[in-house]
C-alpha cells in the first residue's frame, strides 16, 4: 500500500513538471505560424526563413482599427500614428490581398475567404510581436536583405518616415509628409523598423480587409495578445456618397444614375450592401456582448468622432488605457477645422470633420438615399441613423439624420 502511494506521489510530480515545461514552451515560442501561408503555397519561404522573436512578457496594448474604406479609418488611424508611444501600421493586410487574390481561381468563394482571413490573422499575429520579417512572404518583388521600397502606403506611418528608421537630412525633429517619405528616406529597412516597433509600447494596425469582427475572434481570444478592437463605423449613405466621388470609375453606374435620374439596369447594388451586411452582422455580435470580447471592442461613429474629435478621442484613449499623449491632441486641433482643399491625397486627414460628416447629403440625389435606405434598413437602426422621409428633409441641414446615442465600450 505503502508502495502505491509513493507511485502515485511521483506521477503526480511528473504530471506537474510536464505541464510547467508545455506552459514555458508556449509563453516563450515565436508568433510564427504558417496555416493560413501552407494553403496559398507559401509556406516554404515563412516556414525556413526570418527570426523568430521571443513573447513579449511586457503585454503591449495591441489595437486594431476594423473599418471599411471610406468610412473615416485613415482620420482614426491618424489619432494612434501620432502617439509617440505607439508603432502604426496603414494597411499591411493590403499586401496578403494583393499576393493571394491572383492566386484565387474561384473568385470570392468561401475556400478562397477561409485562406485569405487565416493568412491575414497570421500576418497580424507576427506583426504586433514587431516580426516584420513576416510580411515579407506577401511583398513583390521579394525585399533583398530584409529592405524594400514596396511597402504599400509607407508615408501614412510616421515611425517608418522618422529616425532611425528613416534618416532624411534636415532637423532630428522633421516630420516629412507622406509623398517625401517615399522620395527622401529610400529604401525601408525592416530589420531597423522592428526594432523600433519593439522600442514602442503599443502596436496600431488599420485594416479595411476584415469584414467583421467575428474573423478576428481567434486574434481576440490569443492569449500571447492583448488585442482591443476598435470598430469604426459611417452611415452606408455617406461610404456610398463618397466613394462614388473617390473611385469614380469603379463607381460609375451610381455617379450615372446621379446625373441622369434613372437606375442603371445593370447597377452593382453589392457595392451598397455587402457594406450594410458587413457592419450588421458585425455590430450585431459586438452588441450582444459576448465574453470573448468583454474589455476587447468598442464601436464609435464616425459622426460622433467628426463632431467632438477631443471627446471621443478621449474616450477611445480611455478604453484602451493609454495616456493620451499631446502630439495627439494638438493634430486634432489642427485637422478637424482645416480647408479639405488644402489636403494634396485623396485620402488626407485635413478637413472641417463636423462639415464633412454631412457633406453627402448634397452629393446624392432623394431617389439614391431612398434606395440605400431600404437596402441597409436594418443596419441604420442598429447605429442609429434617421430616415430622410423627403428630399427637403435630405437636404435641410437643420435636420439632424443621427440619433444621440451613447455607444458604450463593453468593459
Amino acid at each position: 500500500m505503502q508502495c502505491s502511494w509513493k507511485a502515485v506521489l511521483l506521477l503526480a510530480l511528473a504530471s506537474i513538471a510536464i505541464q510547467y515545461t508545455a506552459i514555458r514552451t508556449f509563453t516563450a515560442k515565436s508568433f510564427h505560424t504558417c496555416p493560413g501561408l501552407a494553403e496559398s503555397g507559401l509556406a516554404e519561404r515563412l516556414c525556413e526563413e526570418g527570426p523568430t522573436f521571443a513573447y513579449n512578457l511586457s503585454r503591449k496594448t495591441h489595437i486594431l482599427i476594423l473599418a471599411t474604406t471610406r468610412s473615416g479609418s485613415s482620420f482614426v488611424g491618424q489619432l494612434f500614428n501620432q502617439h509617440l508611444d505607439v508603432f502604426y501600421l496603414f494597411e499591411p493586410l493590403y499586401h496578403v490581398q494583393n499576393t493571394l487574390i491572383p492566386r484565387f481561381t474561384q473568385g470570392k468563394s468561401p475556400a478562397d475567404r477561409r485562406v485569405m482571413l487565416g493568412a491575414s490573422r497570421d500576418l497580424l499575429r507576427s506583426l504586433y510581436d514587431c516580426d516584420l520579417y513576416f510580411l515579407e512572404n506577401y511583398i513583390k518583388p521579394p525585399p533583398v536583405n530584409h529592405t524594400t521600397d514596396r511597402i504599400f502606403r509607407r508615408g501614412a506611418s510616421r515611425v517608418l518616415c522618422s529616425r532611425p528608421v528613416c534618416d532624411p537630412p534636415g532637423s532630428p525633429d522633421l516630420v516629412l509628409e507622406e509623398g517625401d517619405c517615399v522620395r527622401k528616406c529610400g529604401l525601408l529597412n525592416l530589420t531597423v523598423a522592428a526594432e523600433a516597433c519593439r522600442e514602442r509600447s503599443h502596436v496600431a494596425i488599420k485594416t479595411v480587409r476584415v469584414p467583421e469582427v467575428n474573423d478576428l475572434r481567434a486574434l481576440v481570444e490569443d492569449p500571447r495578445l492583448n488585442l482591443k478592437v476598435i470598430q469604426l463605423v459611417r452611415d452606408p449613405r455617406g461610404i456610398l456618397a463618397s466613394r462614388s466621388e473617390t473611385f469614380r470609375d469603379t463607381y460609375r453606374l451610381w455617379r450615372l444614375w446621379y446625373g441622369t435620374g434613372r437606375k442603371p439596369y445593370n447597377l452593382d447594388v453589392t457595392q451598397l450592401t455587402t457594406v450594410c451586411e458587413d457592419f450588421s452582422n458585425s455590430v450585431s455580435t459586438g452588441l450582444m456582448r459576448p465574453p470573448w470580447l468583454k474589455g476587447k471592442y468598442m464601436l464609435v461613429r464616425y459622426e460622433d468622432l467628426a463632431r467632438n474629435p477631443m471627446k471621443k478621442t478621449e474616450e477611445i484613449y480611455g478604453f484602451l488605457g493609454i495616456p493620451l499623449d499631446s502630439h495627439v491632441a494638438r493634430w486634432i486641433q489642427n485637422n478637424t477645422r482645416g480647408d479639405p482643399a488644402l489636403g494634396k491625397h485623396k485620402y488626407g486627414t485635413v478637413r472641417n470633420s463636423a462639415a464633412t460628416a454631412e457633406k453627402w447629403r448634397f452629393r446624392l440625389s432623394y431617389d439614391i438615399v431612398a434606395f440605400a435606405q431600404n437596402a441597409c434598413q436594418q443596419v441604420l437602426a442598429q447605429l442609429g441613423y434617421k430616415m430622410a422621409a423627403s428630399e427637403e428633409e435630405l437636404k435641410n441641414p437643420a435636420i439632424s439624420l443621427v440619433e444621440e446615442r451613447d455607444f458604450r465600450p463593453f468593459s
